[in-house]
């Protein structure tokens, strides 16, 4: 088991086409079994189109700016300190339509794969391509 601290300023984030991602637990950074945890910047404009996660309940928790938050066919714009729980197997997507940047904690568990996360994307499929389109592929 590995024991850590998670110090903002040693987070490293990975840039992806909607923003960047820092991993603060899951199975390969901190041992977790249960937690996958991430901090996600979604730039203007981007956002993880409709998906979701099998085995895993996801709670999403605006940190910073606003974001466009659908749960399945029901949109609401989320700001700081706002919340949302997302059951297992659940559809939704998260997308940045305002000109500021927004930051999210993105909690899933129980962890599932080699890296916590396990996603099936839908956004292709009827009907959330018909709700709104993909920001990412």
């Amino acid at each position: 088991m590995f024991i850590r601290f998670l110090l903002a300023a040693e987070r490293q984030f990975q840039r992806l086409p909607f923003g960047e991602v820092a991993r603060l637990s899951d199975p390969k950074f901190v041992g977790a079994e249960k937690l996958t945890v991430m901090d996600v910047k979604l730039n203007p404009g981007g956002g993880h189109g409709f998906h979701f996660h099998p085995g895993q309940e996801e709670l999403i928790y605006v940190l910073e700016g606003r974001i466009e938050q659908w749960l399945e066919a029901e949109a609401k714009v989320l700001g700081p300190g706002d919340a949302l729980f997302i059951p297992r197997a659940t559809v939704h997507a998260s997308y940045n339509v305002f000109a500021e940047a927004a930051r999210v904690l993105a909690i899933l568990g129980p962890c599932a794969g080699n890296d916590g996360y396990e996603v099936v994307d839908v956004f292709e499929q009827a009907p959330w391509k018909d709700l709104k389109g993909p920001v990412h592929a």
